[in-house]
């Protein structure tokens, strides 16, 4: 009698694993992407209308008690000693006077910022509106810089030149061509002045904070001539909101790193180690200087970068800081 054949499972059959295709996406949230949401969410936050009228009402009451308490100082000064008296009356008046005149520049300069990025604004939708909207525009711009002698050939050359153009986009690229080209050349040249100066200073004074202090100065000093090469007025209420908006524009843009993957390529692959310290140093902070001013260009800037090529930090940083420091190599060798 035959047996039927018996089948033992040696292995049990492999269970088929999941589908990588299946699977969900990763999401691509990092640091860097957080953090530029949070900062672009706070340069954008606005003071709400109740934290207005606190600080109005606190700052009109320090302002009225300080008022009475000299005008009874001033008063009762006269009645003891006229002369005495008389002196500090005039002296109190030359001095509203003057924090009158103090007021209205900082006004001016605050509404010439606010000027400035209207028409960055105007500019950018008047690329895709129609032929006389950047007409329009144009004329504004013409009015925002009359008066400019360095901009006079410029403006010139426009006038002559828009009427041949119908097109809104190639309208708005030539006024940035003609006008911001010779603006941008002179802004490049401020920071890489402001870029050697905090590189050599860094590198030749051994004094403790010298350093910090040269760097914070030649910034602030740097945006405040970058806002008035392009149109800006300096003050100093406006050079704190224009500081605080390029700080804002350089730590959205994730633009506050340097170090060696940045050095290295321009200065060559060994040259921070060849250096000393101090010059290492130097290199680090005119870099970050040459970044803080190109982050103020585009902020001070009336039209945004399209016809014209941003200028590169790499190139900046390499023209401003390879021939500081390759003499003192040089001359050191």
């Amino acid at each position: 009698m035959s047996e039927k054949p018996v089948v033992f499972e040696l292995e049990p059959e492999e269970q088929a694993g999941p589908n990588v295709s299946d699977a969900p996406p990763v999401p691509e949230v990092g640091e860097q992407t957080g953090l530029q949401t949070r900062v672009e969410a706070m340069a954008g936050r606005q003071r709400s209308g109740w934290s207005r009228w606190v600080w109005s009402l606190l700052a009109g009451l320090v302002t009225t008690i300080v008022s009475v308490a000299a005008w009874d100082y001033a008063t009762s000064l006269l009645d003891r000693v006229p002369v005495l008296g008389l002196i500090v009356s005039i002296a109190m008046v030359a001095l509203a006077l003057a924090a009158l005149v103090f007021c209205l520049k900082e006004l001016a300069a605050l509404g010439r910022l606010r000027r400035v990025d209207g028409l960055r604004q105007a500019c950018a939708e008047a690329r895709s509106a129609e032929l006389k909207q950047a007409q329009r525009q144009l004329s504004a711009l013409h009015r925002f810089y009359a008066g400019r002698s360095d901009l006079e050939w410029a403006r010139r050359t426009l006038s002559e030149r828009q009427a041949d153009i119908f097109d809104a986009d190639a309208l708005i690229d030539l006024a940035e061509a003609e006008l911001m080209k010779p603006l941008d050349a002179r802004a490049v040249a401020e920071i890489e002045a402001a870029a050697r100066q905090v590189a050599g200073v860094t590198a030749l004074v051994p004094l403790a904070l010298a350093d910090v202090i040269t760097a914070l100065v030649a910034s602030l000093r740097m945006i405040r001539r970058i806002a008035e090469i392009y149109g800006g007025r300096s003050g100093v209420f406006s050079s704190w909101r224009l500081t605080r908006a390029v700080l804002s524009h350089l730590v959205a843009t994730g633009a506050v790193a340097v170090g060696d993957d940045l050095l290295e390529p321009l200065l060559g692959g060994s040259i921070l180690s060849k250096l000393s310290r101090r010059f290492g140093e130097g290199l680090v902070n005119g870099a970050l200087t040459a970044r803080v001013g190109l982050a103020a260009m585009e902020v001070c800037r009336p039209m945004e970068f399209q016809a014209l090529q941003k200028p590169s930090t790499r190139r900046v940083v390499q023209r401003a800081l390879t021939g500081v420091f390759g003499q003192k190599t040089a001359s050191g060798a």
